[in-house]
């Protein structure tokens, strides 16, 4: 994760979990860059765990989650604070993720249900959700990506933290659909991008571990929204 210039000002704190990564990222952070809250798992604890990590440790009244292979300038940041400064009914935002090379990435996305997950696994293009376009250029999926989101601290107040029972994806979707629930709107903001050096993580191998914990998450979600398609 690269966050440039923006942990130099003075209204922001990073804090970084580490999920036993094995390498040198905590000596390193440590080393270089001291105003860093860094909090480490002797464990892989899942992404919804470590995330609610930072959560409940973040005080800001914007809390903005970051995966660690994204990359986010000064510019992205202020055009996310300054959206949900003005947006008082949006309790989460996320914008358009790009790859190294600029290319699009898929963002935002309509409910992943079974018909959705099944043409994911075939290689076929994913199901199109014609969304409204705000006056601004903001449309209102279903969800947006876990990878950069930015919620409010009331938000968290009244959604509570993420699922803890889904260890891998799709801890980001039900979270949407939770805000959604609470009265509150989730919007994609195209115009403002952050890099996403991402890597799939499940492949097509449904018999590897991190497969079938995201299937269990998938069947969590299924059951407690009530909703399969």
């Amino acid at each position: 994760m690269s966050l440039g210039d923006v942990r130099q000002r003075d209204d922001v704190e990073v804090i970084v979990i580490d999920n036993n990564s094995g390498d040198d990222t905590v000596p390193m952070l440590e080393a270089e860059f001291p105003e860093v809250h860094v909090i480490v798992n002797d464990s892989n604890r899942g992404v919804a765990p470590a995330r609610n990590q930072g959560l409940e440790q973040a005080t800001g009244e914007l809390v903005m989650l970051l995966d660690n292979d994204t990359i986010a300038s000064v510019e992205a940041v202020d055009a996310l604070v300054a959206y949900m400064d003005t947006h008082p009914d949006v309790g989460l935002a996320g914008c358009r993720l790009v790859d190294a090379y600029g290319n699009t990435q898929d963002s935002a996305k309509p409910y992943p249900g079974i018909r959705s997950k099944i043409r994911n696994v075939l290689g076929l293009k994913p199901l199109q959700t014609r969304l409204a376009v705000d006056n601004d250029g903001a449309t209102e999926p279903e969800y947006v990506i876990g990878a950069c989101q930015v919620m409010r601290h009331t938000t968290i107040e009244r959604v509570g933290l993420l699922d803890e029972a889904i260890f891998y994806g799709p801890e980001d979707a039900d979270y949407c659909l939770r805000v959604r629930a609470a009265g509150m709107r989730v919007k994609y903001l195209p115009w403002i991008s952050i890099t996403h050096l991402w890597q799939r993580a499940t492949t097509h191998n449904l018999l590897s571990p991190l497969a079938r914990r995201h299937i269990a998450g998938l069947w969590h979600l299924y059951r407690k929204h009530r909703r399969w398609l």
